[in-house]
C-alpha cells in the first residue's frame, strides 16, 4: 500500500535515507529548509509504511515556483513513483505561479518532457579542494538587494535569501552578495550575485578564505562565461552537468525575464 502525504520535521532522518542512497549533498539543514519555506509543498511518498519518495516544491511569489528534490530509493525504483509525486508537485504549483522550473538530471529529463517541461539552459556542478592557506578577505554583513536578486534570478526570493543568510553569507559593498552553507559530501557556494566580475571574484575569494582544504561544489550558469573562467582560475573543474527546464504554470503568464550575466553561483538544485 503506498501513500502520499506532506514531509514534516519528524520526517526528515527517514528522508536522508534517500539522500544518502543517491550520494547527494543536501544536509538535514536543507530539507529543514524546504519544509520551514513551503510546508505545503513537500511531499513523500510511502510504501509498506517506509518513505521510498519524495518531491519538493518553493514558491517566489506567484512569478515561479521551483520543483526538487525528487529522489526514489532505489529499491523502489521504476514503480512510477517519480512521476506520481512530480505531478502532485506541479499540480500544486500551477494554481499559485505563473512558470514552473526545475534542474534535470540525465535519468530525470525524459520524465519532465513528458510531463511538459522544455529545455531552457544547460546548469553544471564544479568541483575543487580548496587550498590549504588563502589571503583574508574583508567583506560587509549580508544586506538583502531584492532588485539587484531580482534583475538577476527573475523572481522575489526574498525568504529564501533570508533564510540561507543565517549560514554564512556576505555583502561587496552595492556589488553583490554569495553565501555558503554545508554540505553532507562537501561545502556549497552559493548563490552569488554580481554586478562585475571583480566584486565576484572578491565574493568567492572570501569563501575560500574561511574554508582552506575543504571541498566545495559550486553550481554555474555556462550563460555567464565569466563565471566559468572565474571558476577555472580558482582551480574548480566540472564535475555534473543539468539541464534546467521549464513549463507554464497555470497563471496568466508574462514572459520571463532574468540575467545570467549577475548570477556566479546558483542556489542549488532544489532552489534554482
Amino acid at each position: 500500500m503506498t501513500e502520499i502525504r506532506l514531509l514534516e520535521a519528524p520526517d526528515v532522518a527517514a528522508v536522508m535515507e534517500l539522500n544518502r542512497a543517491a550520494g547527494w549533498n543536501q544536509t538535514e539543514a536543507d530539507w529543514l529548509r524546504l519544509i520551514e519555506l513551503e510546508p505545503e509543498g513537500c511531499f513523500g511518498l510511502w510504501c509498506g509504511g517506509r518513505i521510498a519518495a519524495t518531491a519538493t516544491v518553493v514558491c517566489y511569489g506567484t512569478r515561479l515556483a521551483w520543483i526538487g528534490m525528487v529522489l526514489t530509493h532505489p529499491e523502489f525504483r521504476r514503480r512510477g513513483f517519480a512521476r506520481v509525486l512530480t505531478e502532485r508537485a506541479i499540480a500544486y504549483a500551477e494554481s499559485r505561479v505563473e512558470w514552473i522550473k526545475l534542474d534535470a538530471t540525465e535519468m530525470g529529463r525524459p520524465l519532465y518532457l513528458a510531463l511538459g517541461f522544455e529545455d531552457e539552459a544547460p546548469i553544471e556542478r564544479w568541483r575543487a579542494v580548496l587550498p590549504e592557506r588563502a589571503a583574508s578577505i574583508a567583506l560587509d554583513p549580508f544586506e538583502l538587494d531584492r532588485e539587484l536578486d531580482g534583475e538577476a534570478f527573475g523572481a522575489d526570493r526574498s525568504a529564501l535569501l533570508l533564510n540561507l543568510a543565517r549560514e554564512e553569507a556576505a555583502c561587496a559593498g552595492t556589488e553583490g552578495y554569495v553565501m555558503a552553507r554545508p554540505g553532507a559530501k562537501a561545502l556549497f557556494v552559493g548563490p552569488c550575485v554580481a554586478r562585475r566580475p571583480e566584486a565576484a571574484r572578491r565574493l568567492i575569494l572570501w569563501v575560500m578564505s574561511r574554508h582552506p582544504g575543504e571541498p566545495v561544489f559550486w553550481d554555474l550558469l555556462p550563460g555567464n562565461p565569466q563565471a566559468l573562467a572565474l571558476a577555472g582560475e580558482f582551480g574548480f573543474a566540472p564535475a555534473r552537468r543539468l539541464v534546467r527546464m521549464v513549463r507554464p504554470g497555470g497563471r496568466p503568464a508574462s514572459p520571463w525575464r532574468s540575467d545570467d550575466r549577475l548570477v556566479y553561483a546558483c542556489a542549488g538544485f532544489e532552489y534554482g
